[in-house]
């Protein structure tokens, strides 16, 4: 419980930072600017890339989940949430451009508040899942934030905020 109480108040005081505090370790993307989408729009920032609505960078640096989302949010944006199958295969590819694997990812998605009740840290609507078989588990009661690429089948796990690891930043043109 104690755990908890610390990361919602983690997560209350990222709202209120400063946006300076962590910069993003921005590299730069080999994938260009415009997606394979067809929606036209606002070009992204230099080293994002675009599907859909928003832009989307990946952050090879290893983080907490709660430094990852302050990353993000130095760069005006949120850990990524997912809204289909299409776009969790594009922040894949992104992923894959340039690291040639599929390391496990933070995304932004977590239950802290309430066990497996998921929010998105953008705020957007969390209807779209790709959990593993048997997950989420909420392992050793500890578990509340998501990894993607988890797996031989590379889905969603719910794990220990604590554990650093890449993320996926997403933010609006």
């Amino acid at each position: 419980m104690l755990t908890v109480s610390l990361l919602v108040c983690a997560m209350m005081a990222l709202a209120t930072a400063d946006d300076a505090d962590v910069t993003s370790s921005n590299s730069t993307s080999n994938a260009s600017n415009n997606s394979s989408s067809t929606t036209e729009g606002p070009a992204c920032p230099a080293s994002w890339t675009k599907y859909n609505d928003r832009c989307f960078l990946f952050v090879p640096r290893g983080l907490d989940w709660v430094d990852a989302e302050k990353n993000c949010q130095s760069s005006k944006g949120n850990l990524a949430s997912v809204h289909s199958v299409e776009e969790y295969q594009f922040i894949q590819m992104i992923i894959k451009q340039q690291t040639h694997a599929n390391p496990m990812t933070w995304i932004g998605g977590q239950d802290a508040l309430k066990n497996n009740v998921w929010f998105w840290s953008d705020g957007r609507p969390f209807y779209f899942t790709f959990w593993c078989a048997g997950e989420p588990n909420n392992g050793s009661g500890n578990q509340h934030c998501i990894e993607m690429n988890f797996g031989e089948h590379n889905c969603w796990d719910d794990v220990q905020c604590s554990i650093k690891l890449p993320s996926v930043c997403a933010r609006n043109p």
